[in-house]
């Protein structure tokens, strides 16, 4: 339906250069018409700006660590709608939501162990909520994994999945008891983050941006010590956090925001269910790709391009496009 809705648009732009140029000429003092793009503006982390090399290349000089890449959904989206939109991507890699509401945030680019960024360490961006203001009709935000510390879990995870040969939950016993304040932190951030949207632009519809499918529900697919899916982490910790971490954090997005009449949930999870690391036709990375790539866990180039599909219709409805 996206594409579908966005080649009307640009069809229709078409048709209007085209009127445009048949048309007489202006009379001297004449005012041109005013343009008809829409200002958007894309927020969010990782999964937003794409960051690994099956998401792209990075296309930004000087680079500034946030590590955008080129077949990331904001950039997909921004080339399927040409001139209807004009596009200011602040995304970056590492984002927390305070990051994105009014904190100042040190890129980390592609500096891992291992891995070291020639670049590091990156001067601070300011809070991407900076991008937003009275002209922007449409924002897309999709954040709350590292303000709920998934890194950090799936770090953990593979840690202790390792030392027991892939047996039991580990992960889950040692970390359970702190998920709930974890999601509570990400609900009062989140609502917080929103408000802070419609106060710097009341006139815009923002788009809450939910995480993909990531685990499949059959987590027998994952094969225990495979890099190219979750390595050590146990299939009983897989289980674990798909119900009780992965989908409670998209949950817990949606809940904010019901809480703004402006604000609208965009639904990846269910459009990716089976496409998640540990299917033939993964949408989402494991910890490495191949050749030897680190992903940690990210989407790739496919999956990118189903969250634009979504996202563009959703904007579509948003910007009243018909």
């Amino acid at each position: 339906m996206a594409n579908f809705r966005s080649r009307l648009a640009l069809l229709g732009s078409v048709v209007a250069l085209a009127a445009a140029a048949l048309a007489p000429v202006q009379l001297a003092g004449a005012q041109p018409a005013a343009a008809a793009d829409r200002q958007w503006v894309a927020l969010g982390d990782s999964y937003t700006a794409g960051v690994i090399p099956a998401a792209g290349d990075t296309f930004e000089a000087p680079r500034d660590g946030c590590e955008r890449t080129d077949r990331s959904y904001p950039q997909v989206i921004d080339r399927d709608l040409g001139s209807l939109v004009e596009l200011t991507n602040v995304s970056c890699g590492a984002a927390t939501i305070e990051d994105v509401t009014s904190r100042p945030q040190e890129p980390i680019g592609h500096n891992v162990p291992g891995n070291p960024d020639p670049d590091y360490p990156f001067p601070p961006v300011p809070p991407q909520s900076e991008a937003v203001g009275a002209g922007t009709d449409v924002i897309t935000v999709g954040v709350g994994g590292n303000t709920l510390g998934f890194g950090d879990i799936l770090t953990k995870c593979l840690q202790l999945g390792g030392a027991g040969d892939g047996a039991g939950t580990p992960c889950k016993e040692e970390l359970a008891g702190d998920i709930p304040g974890r999601l509570d932190k990400v609900s009062g951030d989140y609502d917080a983050m929103l408000t802070v949207l419609h106060e710097r632009a009341p006139g815009a519809k923002i788009l809450a941006v939910g995480y993909p499918t990531i685990i499949p529900e059959d987590t027998s697919k994952c094969g225990f010590g495979n890099l190219t899916q979750f390595g050590s982490i146990t299939q009983g910790d897989l289980d674990w956090l798909r119900t009780d971490v992965l989908e409670p954090l998209n949950s817990a997005i949606k809940k904010s925001t019901g809480t703004q009449d402006a604000a609208s949930f965009v639904n990846l999870y269910d459009s990716s269910r089976n496409h998640s690391v540990c299917d033939s036709g993964k949408w989402v990375e494991g910890i490495l790709t191949l050749p030897a790539q680190l992903s940690l866990v990210h989407p790739n180039a496919a999956g990118h391009r189903n969250a634009a599909d979504h996202v563009e219709s959703a904007m579509l409805d948003a910007i009243d496009v018909n």
